[in-house]
């Protein structure tokens, strides 16, 4: 019963010190609610535009062969390779990458927008209105803050157009690698071929090309075709190479048709050591010279041919590879406000205020009596007089 009573003592002396001060408790959390209302109301609208994508799913092995590409580009990615557990931190990386960042603001013009004089300042403001996360479901979404509804919305589906412009140029998937591997090896061996064909169609203008017999001609196409073929397979195999093992069933395959053609092509080297010419006003040397232009132009096309081939079906694996940034949800324009979230400001503030108050009308309360209690009171002398002997020591 005792307890209870002191209990009820306790609540009524504290409901006595809150009435007491309640002009502070009531008043302090009401003027900083009128102050956050106010400033809040000062703070820009700012929306938010949200646009989600679904990137193809990449290996651990074709992680690295892209990040090696873009280098320093993306900075710490590269050298943790091996800790990327999920593919669409891939994704994510090229999408904070400098490169999009800075085609960003050359096209939106945010040096005038965020009023910056450098575009790597520009470059942080953007950072920092930019939020890019994945989800557990495998979708990498995009917010985009800005004070401008649609730029909000055009700055987020920009970054979606960049990040496809990256991966069109960047060879992400091992069907792409080889793609790009053939099409710079075709490009080369385009200006071979016509180079030798200049040079052979020099010599028919002078008839030279005539005075090969049709069987020495038979041997150079045959010895070209197969240099050719030796070639373009040794070129197929180093384009492997680059994401396949020894004990890839392909590459061991090749390995064995290139070793095929080598023994074909020294057979018919051997057979056909000696060949016939026919007598021309310049000599026999005239028909060398004659088999030797026919020779490479033949085996510059006979290159450019398989290559082209290669190209092609490079092509279709890559376009079978489905490595297709796909746009589940547009980002559209915003029709309301996310931030400043004014109510809640103005809550929190009056909690807040609230709280501080309340400590202070007990601080407040809590000295008015060691004011009053004679002992208390000579205690408090004895601390302020130590206080003014420690300011006048000093």
């Amino acid at each position: 019963m005792l307890n209870v009573e002191r209990d009820e003592i306790s609540l009524l002396d504290l409901a006595i010190v809150l009435a007491k001060h309640r002009k502070l408790v009531i008043g302090m959390p009401l003027i900083a609610a009128m102050i956050a209302a106010a400033i809040s109301l000062l703070l820009p609208n700012i929306y938010t535009a949200n646009v989600r994508i679904l990137p193809p799913q990449q290996s651990a092995s074709t992680a690295s062969a892209l990040l090696n590409q873009l280098g320093g580009g993306l900075g710490g990615l590269a050298g943790s390779i091996a800790g990327i557990k999920n593919p669409n931190d891939l994704y994510i990386g090229m999408l904070k990458s400098r490169v999009i960042a800075e085609n960003l603001i050359t096209r939106f013009g945010l040096e005038k927008v965020y009023d910056q004089k450098f575009k790597s300042d520009a470059r942080q403001v953007l950072d920092a209105s930019t939020m890019i996360f994945s989800g557990k479901d495998g979708i990498i979404s995009i917010d985009v803050n800005d004070r401008d509804p649609k730029r909000a919305a055009d700055i987020a589906n920009a970054y979606v157009d960049e990040l496809m412009k990256l991966t069109s140029v960047l060879a992400v998937t091992e069907a792409s690698q080889r793609r790009l591997f053939f099409e710079r090896q075709l490009a080369q061996a385009k200006a071979s071929l016509i180079a030798a064909e200049r040079a052979t169609r020099s010599d028919l203008e002078k008839g030279g090309l005539a005075n090969v017999d049709s069987q020495g001609r038979a041997m150079v196409e045959l010895t070209a075709r197969l240099r050719g073929q030796i070639s373009v397979k040794e070129v197929q195999i180093g384009a492997m190479r680059a994401f396949a093992t020894n004990l890839n069933p392909d590459l061991q395959k090749n390995q064995e048709e290139l070793l095929a053609l080598k023994r074909e092509l020294a057979r018919v080297e051997g057979t056909s050591s000696v060949t016939t010419l026919e007598p021309t006003n310049n000599g026999v040397s005239s028909g060398l010279d004659n088999l030797g232009r026919l020779r490479e132009m033949k085996y510059y096309e006979t290159i450019y041919d398989l290559l082209a081939k290669q190209y092609e079906v490079a092509k279709i694996d890559e376009a079978k590879d489905a490595s297709i940034i796909q746009v589940l949800d547009k980002a559209i324009e915003p029709n309301r406000k996310s931030q400043p979230k004014r109510a809640i400001i103005v809550m929190v503030s009056f909690l807040v205020a609230a709280v501080l108050a309340i400590i202070l009308a007990f601080i407040h309360e809590a000295i008015r009596r060691l004011k009053i209690d004679p002992r208390q009171s000579e205690r408090l002398a004895i601390l302020k007089s130590y206080s003014h002997i420690g300011r006048s020591t000093k």
